[in-house]
């Protein structure tokens, strides 16, 4: 695949993503499929963590994904490691695949004394090639020597080791107030993203304590407001995997903290979420599609969905034209109740359409001027009832075609 640019929507710099206490990591090189860089990241976690996960709702899941819902449940939700590898997604591997994902965390189990049903495996890349596990055993005892308590340095070579056509790292981190604990994490993601969640991973930690089970409603109900509102291109993958490990060593039990730790989490998937959506294969705009006025919350979010993802809508956003027309349409296919003669639309704080027709006064110069820059509002008032949400996406250029045609060349 030949070298693809920044994103023009990358931030300026990698934040300064904070340490949580009791994390260790490391990257390497294992040449799996990317040469010159590193493509294998571990997380090692102290003995009694709890572990959460989220995972694709895809019907042909990646085998990293089977081992840790596997995993998890055998575990009931303890943790000691997280490992990763870039290039390729272990996906439509077949029984192989799945002995390759077990091989790995038993691989590493035995490298860092601990259970291999505590090891949590996730691989993101091609799909349909075998895993060359060897080349990951060849570099676990670089990987176990180079751990080191996780910092900002370390945060950024973690996330630059799990990405593929990511065009920079993604990281984040919130302080939980009244606590001295932290929330942080890392993702990937560029392509292939669409609620459910998204050819993304992403690796949250705390240092606060909780139980398995507190921790997996915690990470539920962030996931829903944050990685599945997001959409580049409408394609859900085999491999999507959000994983949440409370170390529990600041020792402050996040049950007497537990609005501030959700606000946290929240604002840490929420960045991570927006950052992905910011590294959009070919993308140039970020966009938030709000529709309020609808029959409830679920719908919605299906029409804000059906706008986001819908291609004559994201090219018209790519030339900055006002096409408000477009919209019409994504709204009336969605198959949720929308009022035609009551519907109103906004290009920014430009209305365009009130009551089914044309705004009167509407100016399309003001339209357009909001679409030229790099940060867009929709808002879409379908008139039949109170429910609303936001759904994040960006434009569709030819840039996600040159990125995608040459994908494995």
């Amino acid at each position: 695949m030949s070298e693809i640019k920044v994103s023009p929507l990358a931030p300026a710099v990698f934040p300064a993503v904070s340490g949580v206490a009791g994390v260790r990591l490391a990257t390497a090189a294992a040449g799996i499929r990317y040469s010159g860089r590193d493509d294998v990241m571990l997380a090692e976690l102290p003995s009694g963590s709890s572990v959460a996960g989220v995972f694709t709702r895809s019907l042909c899941t990646a085998a990293p994904v089977d081992w840790c819902k596997h995993a998890l449940a055998a575990s009931s939700g303890r943790g000691r490691a997280i490992i990763v590898n870039s290039g390729n997604a272990n996906a439509f591997t077949g029984a192989a695949g799945y002995a390759a994902a077990v091989h790995t965390a038993e691989s590493v189990a035995r490298t860092l004394g601990a259970p291999a049903h505590e090891v949590l495996v996730a691989s993101t890349g091609v799909i349909g090639e075998d895993l060359p596990v060897e080349r990951i055993d060849a570099v676990l005892g670089t990987l176990v020597t180079g751990l080191s308590a996780a910092g900002p340095n370390g945060w950024e070579a973690a996330a630059n080791a799990i990405g593929t056509t990511d065009t920079f790292p993604k990281g984040a981190s919130a302080p939980v107030p009244g606590t001295s604990a932290h929330v942080a994490g890392i993702a990937k993601g560029s392509g292939m993203i669409a609620p459910d969640m998204a050819t993304m991973l992403a690796f949250v930690f705390t240092d606060l304590a909780m139980d398995a089970q507190t921790a997996q409603q915690c990470l539920a109900a962030s996931v829903e407001k944050s990685f599945n509102r997001i959409t580049v291109d409408s394609d859900t993958s085999t491999s999507d995997t959000v994983l949440l490990a409370a170390t529990g060593t600041s020792g402050q039990p996040a049950t007497l903290h537990m609005a501030d730790f959700e606000d946290a989490l929240d604002a840490v998937t929420m960045d991570l979420a927006h950052q992905i959506v910011r590294d959009g294969e070919g993308a140039t705009k970020f966009v938030a599609v709000t529709v309020t006025g609808a029959a409830g919350d679920d719908a919605a979010q299906a029409i804000a969905r059906t706008v986001a993802d819908s291609p004559l809508v994201k090219t018209a956003l790519a030339a900055s034209d006002a096409n408000w027309g477009r919209i019409v349409a994504a709204v009336g296919k969605a198959g949720q109740r929308a009022d035609r003669d009551r519907l109103a639309i906004w290009i920014g704080d430009e209305q365009c359409a009130a009551g089914g027709v044309p705004k009167s006064g509407y100016r399309e110069e003001r339209a357009t001027e909001h679409l030229l820059g790099d940060d867009i509002e929709l808002r879409v008032d379908v008139g039949v009832g109170e429910g609303e949400a936001t759904v994040w996406t960006c434009d569709l250029t030819h840039g996600y075609i040159d990125i995608n045609a040459g994908y494995r060349t």
